[in-house]
């Protein structure tokens, strides 16, 4: 094939204006076809006791891999079209394949192996040590010691999981983006935001229909939900939302059948490798030593809230029943928004004005800079996919290019939901040169309206800090082993501290100024209305932590003991909430059917990771509240401690580092505004 394919010119950042669909394929193939060659020359070698003999080949050989496949499966993301979709489809199958085949190569655990019994191992870097570490113990995991009928079977397994992952996703956007509810006029938009009814005209208009289109994407369902006077307005969208991708909605896009294969070929995956349940196997490379334990530190923290959750719901039915309703599931939102302004006179539509989307960008640079002694600058003439996108750079204090990042941060058509960080480009040493680590940054936002910017809700904020958080820990190591650098061999119950670690500053006062002024008057956001926001921080928080709890103790059973023949994903989930939720779904709810973070996002038998992170990052900030937010000797140490090293080292071993002692539990209850008890880590 032509080296004109912009997928194969791998030195630079992506081509992505260049990039079609029609290029996926056949660069894949000329990409696998050189690996495969290089991989086969190194193998062929007897194993050798050195870093540069054959392991070191071999992590080269799969960093060009991944930086190959990265740009196609971002655009899928991003730019979903049905010519890039079947592609990216058939490419992910040929891609697992490959894997799969190099993962129980014998050769290749051989080669680890070798180094690992050798001479010279001790005398390796820390970083090289665990890159051959985790990959003896991802190998194993893959199936590198079975019978060749078992490694044939996992084999086929994984590639039918591959696919069937990328189906559910896919369903899940197809589900959301085939909903609209058309308005011939705003009668029923009653109490919703002008900023939500601009952006429901725009989509309108742009379906070259009149009136007003509203759709399930997170700008306008969300707000819709939480203001809406129309009753059956929001049963409407809500009764759309949990029923996509279910039975209950467009049948085309039923994930039932779907996500029951992906469990039964979880369960058979890891029964093949030794372990009894996937939960079981999935725990192998994380903090946690096993479900029992995951169990029992959700049940502490569903123990902990429950009191204070039914005391929270009790205050939303009163609420309720006040206006002449019984209180349902599509009224929570609403009547909880009208409880906060009630209790605290405000509302986030009252925020938004303050939080325009430039200035919350330049506030969120500004603490980077002044924490980790950096400075962030935009880049012009970068190649993006869309016209909105941005490409910024970090670079260290003596000027020298630390990492940088495309800024990707409004809803969109073919684009998918929700909020997320990914790897452009991983931080190395190439001969002698220094490879850059490169981020996507990806948001939903509202775009900017014909008379005013982007203008964001305080949750939206910590979206923002939290997606910026995970690029941090990814832009800023100084690991030089790309399988151990930034985000890379972390484990996944222990990624998440970087990024709720920063969600924490938005609720400072120091912070706020930073971010926050009225996007007309640039006024700072009033000290009245600041106190109102602090105090409704923990406004509802046990209902929160509660909802968190019911879905990880879900995710956690569901891979465990309790995902046996005799019992439905939906029927586990009613258990799960019959034990510790508060709030009693409709029989018609089926979240579990776009539980996409489980089922296509990496977090299966690991949904308990937010709540397991949120205990560090809470205890990790407050060192930052003994000493202060803009301490720069507190924020180098959380840089030199834990954004720099990233995987070569024990999470909780650099956490000790940086905080002096084990974790605890404390700093969480006291930010949830439950009643802290003495002592207790996690």
């Amino acid at each position: 094939m032509s080296h004109d394919n912009p997928l194969l010119q791998l030195d630079g950042l992506p081509r992505f204006s260049a990039i079609g669909a029609d290029h996926v394929l056949p660069a894949l193939a000329t990409v696998l076809q050189a690996t495969r060659a290089e991989v086969e020359r190194i193998l062929a070698q007897p194993a050798g006791t050195r870093w540069a003999d054959q392991v070191g080949p071999l992590e080269a050989c799969e960093l060009r891999l991944k930086r190959f496949w990265s740009p196609v499966s971002h655009l899928h993301a991003v730019m979903d079209s049905p010519e890039l979709r079947s592609a990216y489809n058939e490419g992910l199958l040929e891609l697992t394949r490959y894997q799969a085949g190099y993962a129980q190569d014998p050769r290749v655990y051989a080669a680890y192996q070798a180094l690992r019994e050798g001479p010279d191992f001790e005398r390796l870097s820390l970083a090289r040590r665990k890159v051959v570490d985790n990959a003896l113990r991802d190998l194993r995991l893959a199936g590198v010691a079975l019978a060749p009928a078992a490694k044939a079977r996992f084999k086929i397994l994984q590639e039918e999981l591959s696919v069937l992952s990328s189906h559910f996703e896919q369903n899940v956007l197809d589900a959301t983006d085939g909903f609209v509810l058309s308005l011939p006029d705003a009668e029923r938009l009653s109490g919703v935001p002008d900023s939500v009814r601009v952006l429901a005209r725009q989509e309108a208009q742009a379906a070259h229909e009149e009136g007003y289109r509203l759709t399930l994407k997170a700008p306008c369902y969300i707000p819709v939900m939480a203001n809406a006077h129309d009753r059956d307005l929001r049963r409407q969208m809500y009764t759309a939302y949990v029923t996509r991708a279910s039975e209950q909605g467009d049948a085309r896009y039923d994930n039932t059948d779907i996500a029951r294969r992906i469990l039964a070929h979880r369960r058979e995956l890891a029964q093949l490798v030794g372990y009894r349940t996937y939960a079981d196997y999935s725990l192998a490379t994380k903090m946690a030593s096993d479900p029992a334990e995951v169990e029992r530190f959700l049940l502490d923290l569903a123990h902990r809230a429950r009191a204070a959750a039914e005391s929270e719901l009790e205050a939303i039915r009163d609420l309720a029943e006040g206006s002449g309703h019984v209180l349902e599931a599509w009224d929570i939102a609403y009547y909880s928004e009208r409880l906060k302004e009630r209790q605290f006179e405000f509302s986030q539509e009252e925020l938004r004005p303050y939080f325009p989307l430039p200035q919350v960008l330049r506030g969120l640079f500004t603490l980077t800079e002044r924490l980790y002694d950096v400075s962030i600058a935009e880049l012009e003439e970068v190649e993006t996919w869309h016209p909105d996108v941005r490409f910024y750079e970090i670079r260290d204090a003596d000027g020298r290019a630390r990492g940088q990042f495309y800024l990707d941060l409004y809803a969109r058509a073919r684009k998918r939901g929700g909020a997320w960080m990914d790897e452009c480009c991983v931080r190395e040493m190439q001969a002698g040169h220094q490879r850059l680590p490169v981020a996507y940054l990806t948001c939903n936002f509202s775009p900017p309206g014909e008379s005013h910017p982007s203008l964001l809700r305080h949750e939206e904020v910590e979206t923002l800090f939290h997606e910026f958080g995970h690029g941090l820990h990814h832009m800023l190591t100084r690991v030089d082993e790309p399988a151990v650098a930034g985000i890379n061999g972390v484990p996944w119950d222990a990624v998440e501290l970087p990024s709720q670690f920063m969600e924490n500053f938005c609720w400072e006062r120091e912070v706020i100024d930073l971010i926050g002024a009225h996007y007309q008057t640039h006024a700072p956001l009033p000290q009245a209305l600041f106190r109102k926001l602090r105090a409704a921080r923990t406004f509802q928080a046990a209902l929160q932590m509660l909802r968190q709890v019911e879905f990880a103790l879900f995710d956690i059973r569901l891979h465990g003991d309790l995902n046996g023949e005799g019992e439905s994903m939906h029927a586990l989930l009613e258990h799960v909430r019959a034990e510790v939720a508060v709030i009693e779904a409709p029989s018609f709810n089926r979240f579990e059917n776009s539980f996409t973070h489980i089922f296509a996002g990496g977090y299966a038998a690991g949904y308990y990771s937010y709540k397991w992170a949120e205990v560090l990052s809470a205890d990790a900030f407050s060192r930052f509240e003994e000493r202060g937010v803009f301490d720069r000797e507190t924020g180098l140490s959380f840089l030199h401690n834990i954004l720099e090293r990233g995987g070569e080292a024990d999470p909780r071993e650099l956490f000790v580092s940086f905080r002096g002692r084990e974790p605890t539990i404390d700093a969480l209850l006291r930010q949830s505004g439950l009643v802290a008890a003495a002592g207790g880590g996690k």
